[in-house]
């Protein structure tokens, strides 16, 4: 798999939009980095910039950006609403393919090294990448602030791990690190109040609040018999917050960072954050996303409010981040466009044209145009699609049948098993074609000399292993998609039997279909053994195939005429 890191480095410039240019521009000028994300904040005064690429690549590209951040950021001049005390204030590296943590931390600690030594610019190094536990923490990290850094750097406990313990008032210092993937989000409240705001973020941060004696707010700190402060932890792990006021919107809110959504996700976070809202006489209106978020999160996030609604969670991608983003109030103060926020979204290349993203008249046009490709392995692939499709229509109709309301459960399993097998026989619609085209690749290689003869034909053969692999992987896939179809003329809305009928018809025409394309493309392929067991599998598949689907006709055509 491609080594891919994400780097989100924070900048202390949120209002001039010609800094923030500056600064992007020459995150863009390295090759193998894609800008994903440029998120800026007025109130804050601060830019949340996210990019993704090779780990040497995105290590470039940060580093020019500190650099030219350095240059163009006074932080003696800077005032804003988050705490910084740096121009390019944080600067995490973050896993999220084909890499480990702990290398991850590794291009963390070299950038650190070198921003340090080229630019002269104090660095601490916290997260996974830092040296001491105490470190770990960004808080500690940044405590003080901008304004309380040259006293700190003459503390030789807060010596930099990089570069000079010297203050520079134009660049302020920086923190370089590597962490699990950070979800930032802000609650809205119906209020104006700061302190409320800071309230309900005590309420939830894992740190909680200390107790004090006698004034809750300004009281002083109490502790046990050891001298150490006494602390009511909040409610949810993984989680920081504070509480601010935005001019920009003109009400408070609880500002989060979700440190791993894994533990605490995004949708825990908006409910728990309701209910002690709730409980201090506010209420949420709903919430902000700031920077980027997993696809993972936000399906997650509508599955789990569909579920609470006792609604079907086997629905399409779209229709279940459209749930997610009605009930997180994620466009409350804006339009909220996953296309613009969802990081697999944008990692998608404009130039792939998929086969599956063309209209029904666009993909018949397209196949029976002059070009061999798409072919039958395709239309295979697509016709199981629309097989169990019906299927799924069938277990979400029946999910929300009337006097079928303690059943939901049941249909919404089906229709979940239904979308992924969906979304699996939508990836070989386009994966046939590919296949295919990489064989008249391989058929293109050049043959002049004996190396080159059999460089093309070991790539011919690899070429034409995988176009056999791909319909036969659609054949396993149909199989499984008679499991639905099948539990839905025995146990689903009578009234749609004759749907989960026509889906039969068409998972098995989707399973001979796809035989003849694998026993096609078998044809001049070396390895007689694998071919003959992958042959002798699927003739086996098809019959099992027609079986099923004669005794799911004869039983949709009883239910019809009964």
């Amino acid at each position: 798999m491609k080594q891919l890191i994400e780097c989100v480095p924070n900048f202390s410039e949120g209002r001039d939009m010609t800094i923030i240019r500056t600064i992007t521009d020459e995150i863009e000028k390295i090759e193998g980095v894609r800008l994903l994300d440029v998120d800026p904040g007025k109130a804050t005064n601060r830019t949340v910039v996210t990019f993704v690429g090779s780990p040497e690549a995105v290590s470039e590209a940060a580093f020019q950006a500190i650099r030219k951040a350095s240059e163009v950021i006074d932080m003696s001049k800077h005032s804003g609403a988050h705490p910084r005390f740096g121009g390019t204030d944080v600067c995490p590296l973050v896993p999220v393919a084909g890499i480990t943590m702990e290398e991850t931390a590794e291009y963390a600690r070299r950038l650190a090294e070198r921003v340090g030594r080229e630019l002269e610019i104090p660095v601490y190094c916290y997260e996974d990448a830092a040296f001491t536990e105490e470190r770990r923490n960004l808080a500690n990290c940044r405590a003080g602030e901008y304004e309380g850094l040259p006293k700190k750097l003459e503390d030789p406990h807060w010596k930099p791990d990089f570069g000079p313990a010297r203050f520079n008032p134009r660049t302020g210092a920086i923190a370089i690190g590597a962490r699990d993937f950070l979800v930032a989000y802000n609650i809205n409240l119906n209020t104006t109040s700061t302190r409320r705001a800071n309230a309900v973020a005590y309420d939830i941060r894992e740190k909680g609040r200390p107790v004090r004696e006698g004034n809750p707010i300004t009281g002083k700190i109490k502790k046990d018999e050891n001298g150490n402060e006494i602390w009511i932890p909040g409610a949810l792990k993984a989680c920081k917050a504070i509480g601010w006021f935005i001019e920009e919107y003109g009400i408070a809110q609880v500002s989060i960072n979700l440190t791993n959504i894994s533990i605490t996700s995004v949708h825990q976070a908006f409910e728990v954050s309701c209910q002690k809202a709730m409980e201090r006489g506010l209420r949420v209106t709903g919430s902000e996303l700031v920077g980027l978020i997993p696809k993972k999160a936000m399906l997650e996030a509508g599955k789990y409010f569909l579920r609470k609604q006792q609604r079907s969670v086997g629905i399409s991608e779209e229709e279940i981040i459209k749930i997610a983003i009605k009930s997180l109030g994620l466009d409350d103060l804006k339009p909220f466009n996953p296309r613009e926020k969802i990081i697999e979204y944008l990692l998608e290349d404009p130039r792939d044209k998929k086969l599956v993203s063309l209209t029904a008249e666009g993909f018949a046009n397209e196949t029976a145009s002059e070009s061999p490709a798409p072919g039958g392995g395709s239309v295979s692939a697509y016709i199981a699609v629309l097989g169990v499709s019906l299927g799924t229509m069938v277990a979400n109709l029946s999910s929300h049948k009337p006097g079928w309301d303690d059943r939901w459960e049941e249909f919404s399993g089906w229709a979940e098993k239904g979308q992924r097998l969906k979304d699996e026989l939508f990836y070989l619609v386009d994966e046939d074609t590919r296949a295919f085209n990489r064989i008249m690749d391989a058929f293109g290689l050049p043959k002049g000399s004996d190396e080159e003869k059999a460089v093309r034909s070991r790539a011919i053969q690899d070429a034409t292993r995988y176009a056999i692999e791909v319909p036969f992987r659609t054949m396993k896939s149909a199989m499984e998609c008679f499991d639905i179809i099948e539990a839905m003329v025995d146990k689903g809305n009578p009234n749609s039997v004759t749907d989960a009928g026509v889906g039969a018809l068409c998972t098995r025409s989707a399973v001979i279909g796809a035989y003849l394309n694998v026993k096609v493309n078998g044809v001049g392929f070396k390895d007689k053994n694998y071919l003959t067991a992958v042959l002798t599998e699927a003739e086996a598949l098809v019959n099992h195939a027609k079986e099923r689907e004669e005794v799911l006709l004869k039983k949709v055509l009883e239910k019809i005429s009964a």
